[in-house]
């Protein structure tokens, strides 16, 4: 094992200590850091040398990022070649910045969350937040990157009524309030709230996470604080866009990335506007991360992003036509890309993925049928729904036994996880389902054996898919005839993921199936809001969830006790001065939601297909895979992958 020296990190759950502050350095801060090597990238030599980059040693910051991942089979690799992945056709070319992963914090691959862009943090009781910046770290296009970027962010765009309507993003709320923000000097930013705001470090690290920071020096130029508004409207007019504040909007997108000439913090830049169908990216040369030899990161000098449609992503997959793919694959692609494989044009992977559940389906509490809210509101019909399944065979049948069957809940990964949590109420058990459905008045049938509403009409239960997963079909032709078997009648409606949404949130879906949690490997640190109805997207309650947003302004207060309470400990944990008052939040919301149901979990862990070329290297073996935390193969440090030839 090469010798490597980590960041000096102190995990998440033990900041919390009333009265004290807690201080996260980079290792470049402690003695005996790697010294830093004087190579350049040879992409960038010419460039160098004729004058028109400065050298390596000032392009770095100060103390650049040097820690790298701490598996047996990592190895510092050689500079060079261009990195081709398939991406679904769009008009922004996020996949890289999810690939990047670049954050203000980050996620390492044990799930502790560390400083990246920033060099540490200093936390007094969970509420006062100093960020300390790397001296001379700077953007792609070599401006510096200071505390004037996250002054310009919260003066100019978060607190703009015109740019920002809503306000500052909701992870900056603390009972509605936002933070006080200073900027004691040029490398240095203080969020402080009166109560504490356990949200505020892992949203930063998130895949999408709140950019709490601007390139000021660009983005002044669209901003009518700083340029006469009759010109920016005229501009914007020229464009068709709405008014300096979409032009502005237009300029300013760090997730989407569809604009050459924003600078980022991103280990590559991109380089073409749309329309195209190939998005282009070089070399950040101001990237502010390093390996264990000093050598500034990354490895690889340039990415292609290739549009194309989802459905042929497998076949161009298997011809090599991608040099990283695990977008648009699926585990049914899995026998056929192992063939591939066993021909030479690629290597396959298979990750777990660490949702709570694969898929789920979702009784809406707020369907606009009466009927159907009644029942979907009833706990002994959601139960009765669960213990109708038989999952061992959609297993066996869909995932070739290789997936865990099971509630949605955290994975046994987890330490919040417990055994009981996955089996409430989803062992294959027909005649308590039928129990259940009888003492809820169910108990008339018609001719065909199918169990009657109280209208005398027959009791069908009309399951939207969004086509998120091609296995949704034939699971829920599995689910039908298990419920089938209790008396109920299931019917499978799909009309793509937006039609499917719209019609949640309008009550008139009363059933969908999605996938389940989103982070099954949850930690007590990490925020249990998707446990609670705070979010229209939420498809077992989109009208609380849309109160909560809304801060009570629309959609319909809950009036379930359980809810409620999960909304009280969602409070708790954003507020808990302490670890042991997150887990005890999180263990009593897992609790709540595998008692009530609320989710009827299926299938969890299917495995994941993420192919490479052959001459790729360090990528993991086997990791957990999922959008948050961790942004897919972003927590992998995709910026130290490597070409062998």
């Amino acid at each position: 094992m090469h010798g490597r020296r980590s960041e000096s990190l102190i995990a998440l759950e033990r900041w919390a200590v009333a009265g004290l502050t807690m201080l996260l350095l980079a290792g470049p801060l402690l003695a005996g850091a790697p010294a830093l090597a004087q190579e350049e990238p040879p992409a960038l030599a010419a460039a160098v040398s004729l004058g028109n980059l400065p050298p390596l040693a000032e392009r770095l910051p100060a103390r650049p990022r040097s820690d790298v991942p701490a598996r047996e089979d990592w190895r510092s690799g050689r500079y060079g070649g261009e990195l081709r992945i398939l991406t679904r056709g769009g008009r922004d070319a996020r996949d890289l910045v999810v690939l990047g992963y670049a954050r203000l914090m980050v996620w390492t691959e044990a799930f502790e969350l560390v400083p990246d862009i920033l060099e540490a943090v200093e936390v007094e009781d969970n509420r006062i937040f100093t960020l300390r910046l790397r001296p001379g770290h700077r953007w792609s296009d070599g401006e510096p990157f200071t505390s004037e970027d996250f002054r310009f962010w919260w003066e100019r765009v978060a607190t703009n009524e015109t740019l920002s309507p809503s306000g500052p993003p909701p992870e900056l709320l603390v009972e509605g309030q936002p933070p006080e923000l200073s900027f004691p000097d040029a490398y240095t930013v203080v969020f402080a709230w009166p109560q504490p705001n356990n949200q505020f470090l892992p949203a930063l690290a998130g895949t999408r996470p709140p950019f709490v920071y601007r390139p000021a020096h660009y983005l002044r130029q669209f901003h009518a604080d700083f340029v006469d508004p009759a010109e920016l409207e005229a501009q914007a007019a020229a464009e068709g866009l709405d008014g300096w504040a979409g032009l502005f909007d237009r300029r300013d997108r760090p997730f989407l990335l569809a604009n050459p000439d924003y600078p980022t913090l991103q280990p590559w830049r991109l380089l073409n506007a749309p329309p195209t169908e190939r998005w282009r990216f070089a070399r950040n040369p101001y990237f502010h991360r390093v390996d264990d030899r000093g050598r500034q990161l990354p490895y690889i000098d340039s990415v292609v992003l290739e549009s194309t449609s989802n459905e042929l992503i497998p076949v161009q997959a298997a011809a090599g036509q991608t040099d990283l793919q695990d977008r648009g694959l699926t585990f049914r692609d899995a026998a056929f890309l192992k063939q591939a494989e066993a021909r030479g044009a690629l290597t396959l992977k298979l990750w777990p993925i660490a949702r709570g559940a694969q898929l789920a389906i979702y009784p809406n509490l707020n369907a606009a049928d009466p009927e159907l809210r009644r029942l979907n509101r009833s706990t002994d019909f959601r139960r009765a729904l669960s213990l109708a399944i038989d999952r061992e065979e959609i297993d066996q049948a869909i995932y070739q036994g290789l997936a865990l069957p099971g509630a949605n809940t955290v994975l046994p990964e987890s330490p919040l996880y417990r055994p009981a949590l996955r089996g409430a109420w989803s062992q294959h058990d027909p005649t308590a389902a039928n129990v259940l459905l009888d003492g809820l008045g169910l108990d008339r049938r018609d001719a065909e054996g199918y169990r009657l509403r109280s209208d005398g009409e027959r009791l069908s239960l009309i399951v939207e898919t969004g086509d998120t997963d091609p296995a949704e079909i034939d699971v829920l032709e599995l689910v039908r005839d298990h419920w089938r078997a209790v008396g109920l009648e299931l019917l499978i409606r799909s009309r793509g993921r937006s039609a499917m949404r719209n019609a949640i949130q309008a009550g008139e879906s009363a059933y969908s199936v999605f996938y389940g949690l989103a982070n099954g490997l949850a930690r007590p640190a990490m925020s249990p809001q998707e446990l609670a109805p705070t979010g229209d997207r939420q498809n077992n309650w989109p009208l609380w969830g849309l109160h909560f947003e809304s801060d009570g302004t629309r959609g319909e207060a809950p009036d379930l006790p359980a809810a409620q309470r999960l909304l009280e400990l969602f409070a708790a944990w954003t507020r808990a001065p302490d670890p042991e008052t997150q887990r005890a939040a999180w263990e009593e919301m897992l609790a709540i939601h595998a008692e009530e149901v609320f989710t009827i979990g299926l299938i969890a862990r299917v495995p994941q297909p993420v192919v490479h070329a052959p001459g790729l290297r360090n990528l993991p073996d086997s990791v957990p895979y999922l959008y948050e935390p961790g942004a897919y193969l972003g927590y992998t440090r995709p910026d130290t992958f490597w070409f062998a030839q």
